[in-house]
């Protein structure tokens, strides 16, 4: 009998313990922070005198109409002044998120910008069982279609380039970008023989789009010589052990390169742990969500 009260208090206690750990990971949903890194890739004399080509990341932001805190922080993000923006995708996870994306995205869109879609662009998100999650398994989409068509249509209205499948060569602030992409590599979209080959040799940057960082398309990548790859989806592992240490990535990337920069062979790599989760799972354990700020400068002679 005093056995069963013992393990009966000590069960009490885990319970209460993984409610309040629920509880603060709630609210840590609404913590948003910025990541700056520096990266010296470009040569001497591509920025002029000027301190740095500032590219900002941004990622999974998974909207849901009433985000006023997720929509007031992205559109702060404007007053970095951004060379250039990549945004990798899951920008949705509800039907009526597109108008929120566009009002968060507002002032961003008038700066130079490219994007890839996440599958949660596609189709919205749905309840899954959270072992399913916490073990790695890959989750079938719920193939309810989101209205993703509408949001591109209004990106590239307002000039940013979509990058699915494509390469795309344009200047921003003077310094000449090459830049490819795929579609979702997490549910087997992508076509990487349709951007395959090295990036122009004239370009000044050189950077690669992907939505979940898998590494058939990030060797691709590296071995075409890309500088840069950029990805999100991972959530950074949304529930974490303290520093930010990933149980789990949801790709095939290590646990250790779920969220931040990282070398990848050669090649640079960032992965952002994003501004959002699914409406399903509202919860960020020791992961705070968050945009990248990479200020690209010039290397030593």
């Amino acid at each position: 009998m005093v056995r069963v009260k013992k393990l009966t208090g000590i069960g009490a206690l885990c319970l209460s313990t993984g409610a309040a750990a629920l509880t603060w990971g709630y609210t840590q949903r609404n913590n948003f922070q910025l990541r700056e890194y520096t990266l010296p890739l470009l040569a001497p004399g591509v920025l002029d005198g000027r301190d740095a080509f500032k590219v900002l990341h941004i990622s999974d932001l998974h909207m849901i109409p009433g985000q006023r805190r997720k929509v007031e922080f992205v559109s702060s993000l404007d007053a970095l002044e951004p060379d250039l923006v990549i945004n990798t995708g899951d920008n949705l996870s509800d039907v009526g998120g597109v108008p929120w994306v566009l009002d968060a995205l507002g002032p961003l869109l008038n700066r130079p910008g490219a994007f890839v879609f996440g599958t949660n662009d596609y189709w919205a998100p749905r309840p899954v069982n959270p072992l399913k999650y916490v073990t790695g398994a890959k989750r079938e989409p719920s193939y309810e279609d989101l209205p993703w068509e509408g949001m591109r249509a209004a990106f590239v209205e307002r000039g940013w380039q979509d990058a699915t499948h494509a390469r795309l060569e344009f200047k921003a602030s003077g310094v000449r970008l090459a830049l490819a992409g795929v579609d979702d590599p997490h549910h087997e979209l992508d076509r990487y023989s349709e951007v395959a080959g090295a990036p122009n040799r004239d370009a000044d940057l050189s950077i690669g789009l992907l939505h979940a960082p898998y590494r058939r398309v990030l060797d691709s990548f590296e071995t075409d010589g890309y500088q840069l790859a950029l990805s999100g989806h991972t959530h950074g592992g949304q529930i974490c052990l303290p520093g930010q240490r990933a149980i789990v990535t949801n790709a095939d990337i290590d646990r250790e390169r779920a969220s931040g920069l990282h070398k990848y062979g050669e090649m640079w790599m960032e992965v952002s742990n994003g501004l959002g989760q699914s409406k399903y799972a509202p919860v960020r354990l020791f992961c705070p969500p968050s945009a990248s700020l990479i200020r690209v400068v010039e290397r030593g002679e």
